[in-house]
């Protein structure tokens, strides 16, 4: 299954500046795979070394981090003759050893030629534990689960995908495809996006399998918060993490630290939050009650919401029955919505913006998220069910007066005046939509696309 993010790293192949690329994100994402695919099509030849099942490799970094030395060394220990430019040096599970991320930093000082891709778990947890990390003299590249459209091109949807993906203009599609792209989107928010789940469902169409697939994934994060954190901090971790499902099933889903259990303080759990996030397990949502640039500055704290890093996770958690994927709305609604907004959020991330925002206005109307595009902010507004009310939407047009308001939900595509609904198996296409609907090209494109995803604040 060839992953979108292979076009990045063949952007990072080709640019001149390249320097050592540290691949971030959660376990089993696809992470190894992708790399060894991308080596395999664009290399002459490449070496693999994983640092948690490699220890011989751990010999090679002791001595020093004469980066001309390891390469002779890793050369004999593979028996591949590593050239430059014509091989790729791949570290894998680079947490496992913290000399090894320092060494980049005289990879790209001394050896730039060479190509050299690292990636990791909880890579975000590690680069906190040394004081030696590299900092100027990396690339870096997040990974996510699979986009829905990741999940249509794996399933040989190529026709359909083509249809929603590209720059178009907002009007509906066939009622016949619509309905399809529908169901098919209720299939993926129950498989979610780790990529075995997926390539097990194209292969058995068999929904137990996958469920068992999305428990070993959960299983395996627990025995991470044990790996990576001490005794005191792992129990914390659980039970924040347990209680996230929980907190999302409340009406306005705002995530309380005394929900997670009795006597349970902002204070004692404020790290895990961060732990999580840097992880890449969690996407959080920030409040802000006035919508003004940049978005972080006026972000409340104290209020937010979590989402799991996948939906078929969040299923898997609360043991979502696959019965629900026939219901034509039924999966829509569950939890009060959670789903829908958990996968908006994911698909926010994956498509490169850095922090997520809600508004609230003194308990009278609340929209999922605000998006800065072209120096302005607008409104989405998510909705599960075929609802056709925007009330919310109304009440922040009122105050704040952007020039669209955006809705996704089940319902096909419309743009009535200022008015646009996109349907939800087609939010992957937000820069393509946001792009069509403000009529941006060239330049002026470019740098609308380098503004929503380098808008950092938390």
């Amino acid at each position: 299954m060839l992953r979108d993010i292979h076009e990045e790293l063949k952007e990072w192949k080709n640019d001149y500046a390249r320097k050592p690329l540290l691949l971030e994100g959660s376990r089993q994402v696809g992470k190894t795979y992708s790399v060894i695919q991308f080596a395999k099509e664009e290399y002459k030849n490449h070496i693999h070394i994983n640092f948690e099942r490699n220890k011989k490799a751990h010999l090679i970094f002791e001595p020093d981090l004469d980066p001309k030395r390891i390469i002779v060394e890793l050369s004999a220990l593979t028996g591949v003759k590593i050239e430059p430019r014509n091989t790729l040096i791949f570290f894998d599970e680079i947490q496992a050893l913290q000399i090894a991320i320092t060494s980049l930093k005289y990879f790209y000082e001394e050896v730039c030629e060479y190509h050299v891709i690292a990636a990791g778990s909880l890579l975000g947890i590690n680069f906190g534990n040394t004081s030696n990390f590299p900092v100027g003299k990396v690339n870096f590249l997040k990974m996510f689960p699979m986009t829905f459209f990741e999940y249509l091109k794996a399933n040989n949807e190529d026709n359909i995908l083509d249809i929603i993906s590209k720059r178009r203009p907002i009007a509906p599609i066939s009622p016949a495809i619509h309905e399809r792209l529908n169901y098919i989107f209720r299939e993926y928010l129950f498989v979610g996006g780790m990529p075995e789940a997926v390539f097990s469902f194209i292969k058995d169409k068999n929904f137990k399998k996958v469920r068992k697939i999305q428990l070993d994934v959960l299983d395996a994060y627990r025995r991470d918060f044990a790996k990576y954190a001490s005794p005191s901090r792992a129990s914390k971790i659980i039970e924040f993490w347990d209680s996230i499902p929980y907190q999302l099933a409340r009406e306005n889903k705002k995530f309380k630290f005394r929900e997670i259990k009795k006597g349970a303080r902002k204070l004692q759990y404020d790290t895990i939050l961060v732990w999580l996030k840097s992880a890449g397990l969690v996407n959080v949502t920030y409040n802000v009650s006035t919508a003004k640039l940049p978005l972080a500055g006026y972000n409340d704290g104290s209020k937010f919401k979590v989402y799991l890093v996948d939906s078929g996770l969040l299923g898997a958690m609360i043991k979502l029955s696959p019965a629900i994927i026939i219901e034509p709305d039924g999966i829509f609604k569950e939890y009060n919505g959670a789903f829908i907004e958990n996968y908006v959020a994911s698909t926010l991330k994956s498509q490169g913006f850095y922090d997520l925002f809600y508004w609230t206005s003194r308990g009278e109307a609340e929209v999922d998220y605000l998006i800065q595009y072209n120096d302005k902010i607008y409104p989405i507004e998510v909705k599960s069910g075929t609802n056709r009310n925007i009330k919310s939407l109304r009440s922040y047009e009122q105050k704040f007066h952007p020039e669209f308001l955006i809705r996704t939900s089940p319902r096909n595509y419309v743009q009535s005046n200022e008015f646009i609904n996109i349907p939800l198996y087609s939010f992957s296409a937000i820069h393509n939509i946001m792009a069509e609907i403000l009529g941006l090209e060239g330049e002026a494109l470019e740098m609308a696309l380098f503004e929503a995803t380098n808008s950092y604040g938390h």
